[in-house]
């Protein structure tokens, strides 16, 4: 079956060949989305959304360097905030992308208010999936005991169980789901193994800083110019109630969304996600 996407290669700031999915008719009047993945995801992860979304609007998915289709980098130390920033505003420039809804998962959901901050202009509206201007403690902690090292498993049934055991409230139910979600994980090596679809060293500037983030409020309270929808998973240990609330609070026009009995991070297509974005994306 033909792809419904087009691939996509554009070369960044110092010359690394990055990916991105193009999905929808980029002569659409309707906004274009810019869906950014989570720390280790790729393009993948937003397969069924962006399918669902390219039959009115055009949508833009990218691997960030260092995951998926996208060169990884040399010096890990490229592998920082400021760094996909730049890559993200070339993105936008190879893409001819001038305004777009932004819809950031996690780190992605990050990039997005920073964005928000750095090109105001190309920011028409933000959705931040399960992550916010505090992230929880033991959630930060569980995603770095496992993305800095590879783990290497047979065949995809066994990539299956190993999802299953690490990430019990993943939004994945059916095995169909558990099947994709291990396809945006891994991939098959030359050795015949399946290993971790992202440069392990990008867990290296984490550690080294010990994960600390700059502060993410000043970010959040700026995309108050801008509609907001905040979707959090009801199971969440990096977007907690607490900080849930808070958001609430200081940006009291923000749009709230829960997805009952989800862990970090909801996949956008349960029925309490689609409600909400379909409500949230109509008027763009």
């Amino acid at each position: 079956m033909a792809a419904s996407y087009r691939e996509r290669h554009f070369r960044a700031q110092d010359d690394l060949e990055l990916y991105y999915r193009d999905y929808g008719d980029p002569a659409s009047p309707r906004l274009p989305a810019l869906c950014l993945t989570g720390l280790t995801r790729n393009a993948r992860d937003y397969e069924g959304l962006a399918e669902r979304l390219s039959a009115e609007r055009r949508v833009v998915s990218p691997d960030y360097r260092g995951r998926g289709r996208s060169q990884y980098d040399r010096d890990w130390r490229n592998y920082r905030p400021e760094v996909y920033l730049s890559d993200i505003r070339h993105l936008l420039i190879a893409a001819n992308l001038e305004r777009v809804v932004v819809i950031g998962t996690s780190l992605g959901g990050i990039l997005a208010m920073a964005l928000g901050v750095l090109q105001p202009a190309a920011v028409a509206a933000v959705v931040l999936n399960d992550v916010g201007p505090e992230l929880g403690a033991s959630g930060i902690e569980r995603i770095l005991a496992y993305i800095g090292t590879d783990r290497p498993e047979p065949d995809w049934p066994r990539a299956v169980l190993r999802l299953k055991s690490m990430f019990p409230s993943l939004a994945a139910k059916s095995e169909a789901e558990w099947q994709r979600m291990a396809e945006g994980t891994y991939r098959k090596g030359e050795d015949g193994l399946l290993h971790f679809d992202w440069d392990v060293a990008l867990a290296k500037p984490l550690l080294k800083s010990r994960a600390k983030l700059p502060e993410l409020w000043p970010l959040f309270r700026s995309l108050a110019r801008v509609p907001v929808l905040a979707v959090r998973g009801g199971l969440s240990d990096v977007l907690t109630e607490d900080t849930f609330a808070r958001m609430a609070e200081a940006m009291p026009g923000l749009r709230r969304a829960t997805v009952p009995r989800i862990g970090h991070a909801p996949s956008l297509d349960e029925p309490e996600a689609r409600a909400a974005l379909d409500g949230f994306l109509a008027a763009f």
